[in-house]
Order: structure tokens, then sequence, then C-alpha cells
């Protein structure tokens, strides 16, 4: 289980969820300056996502927890990141995924009705190392 207190970011919302979830997958940076991360190599990723909202759907749900699952574990999960569409060969950096980890959440949240948004994405790659995404504007906010 995941037990970790992530940095919070200020909303104007009523409800605020986090869902956190784990990831394998492999990577490497091709680029003469990437030192060791040339090499393919492996992460155990610690994701979480804020989302916000002021309406529950019909379920009383901001949204329910195995969509966003799904559409992040079940993408990405033992994967090489290098061969995802999503990145568009740019490389899988730990900013990367956490800004492409935004975009597909958001898109999922904008198909709901009642429109909750991503508010950050904090992704892990090490103990000692992470990156956190927010937008500069809220989609619905």
């Amino acid at each position: 289980m995941i037990h970790q207190l992530y940095p919070s970011v200020v909303h104007p919302y009523t409800f605020e969820l986090n869902k956190d979830m784990q990831l394998a997958a492999a990577h490497y940076i091709d680029h003469k300056e990437a030192g060791k991360c040339r090499q393919l190599h492996g992460h155990t990723y610690v994701i979480n996502l804020t989302i916000g909202g002021d309406e529950l759907n019909e379920l009383g749900f901001l949204v329910d927890f195995k969509t966003l699952k799904q559409t992040i574990h079940d993408r990405f999960d033992h994967t090489l990141l290098n061969e995802d569409e999503y990145f568009n060969n740019q490389p899988p950096s730990t900013e990367k995924m956490a800004e492409t980890i935004y975009q597909l959440v958001e898109n999922q949240l904008l198909q709901l009705k009642n429109k909750p948004t991503c508010l950050q994405v904090f992704v892990r790659e090490t103990p000692t190392s992470y990156v956190i995404y927010r937008p500069k504007e809220q989609a619905n906010g």
C-alpha cells in the first residue's frame, strides 16, 4: 500500500479526489547528454492524481477510481514508454510522463457530465526524485 503525502494544490473546488497507483515501466533517453539514462532501464513509478470538482455524478462520485486506474495503469504498466504513441517520438522523461498523464486524464474527465478537472499529477521515478505537473490554467476553472 502506498502511504505518501503529496504537495497540495490550492483550488476553489468543493471536492478533491486523490488516486495513488504504481506501475512498472521501462524507458531510455536517446540523447548524448543523458548519461546512464541512455540505456534501457526501468522504474517502479509512484503516481498520484489530484482531481477537483463541485458536482458529483449520479453514483455520488467525483470520478470513479477505477476509471482513473484504467486510463493510466492499464496503458503504461509493464511497457516500454518510448513505444507509446502519446510520446510522439519525444523522450519519455519523468516530466513528459507527468504531462502525458495529465493530458490523458483531463481528456477522460472532459467527457464526464459533472466536469471534474485534473489539478495535479505527481510522478515519483525513484525514492529520491519526483516531478509535479500542474496546468497553468484549469480547464473548468
